[in-house]
Parts: C-alpha cells; sequence; structure tokens
C-alpha cells in the first residue's frame, strides 16, 4: 500500500465531508478503517492516522495563512 498516496486521498475524503471529518475526530481508527473497508489492528492505521492529522493541520493553517494574506 502505498502510504503517502492513502493518507493524501483519505485526506482530501475526510477535508470534503463534514460528517467524515467529525467521525474522524471522534474515532479516527474506526473512521479510517471504515473508509478503506478492511479491518485491520490499530497499530497498522496509526501511521496512516497520525499522517492524516498531520496533512488536516497543515490543510488548515494553510487556509488560515490565506485569510491572513487577505486582509493585507
Amino acid at each position: 500500500m502505498d502510504i503517502k498516496g492513502k493518507i493524501e486521498e483519505l485526506a482530501q475524503k475526510i477535508q470534503k465531508d463534514p460528517t467524515l471529518l467529525q467521525n474522524f475526530q471522534k474515532d479516527p481508527i474506526k473512521t479510517v478503517e471504515k473508509l478503506l473497508g478492511v479491518d485491520l489492528p490499530d497499530d497498522e492505521l496509526q501511521p496512516l492516522v497520525t499522517g492524516i492529522k498531520a496533512k488536516l493541520a497543515a490543510t488548515d493553517i494553510g487556509d488560515k495563512l490565506e485569510g491572513l494574506k487577505k486582509l493585507f
């Protein structure tokens, strides 16, 4: 499995769907399992969850910086 590709793909899906984002915030492991359609041990999914969280945080920061640019 291409971890970086999956992180990118899942992060985009989660960002576009507010309900999915809410579910991911509540229970990231279960949400990723549902999106992948497989039941894997938590320790195998943890790198994906960590990557998705980082990607979502980076996107959020980028969006906020864009908003600041518009102020100036």
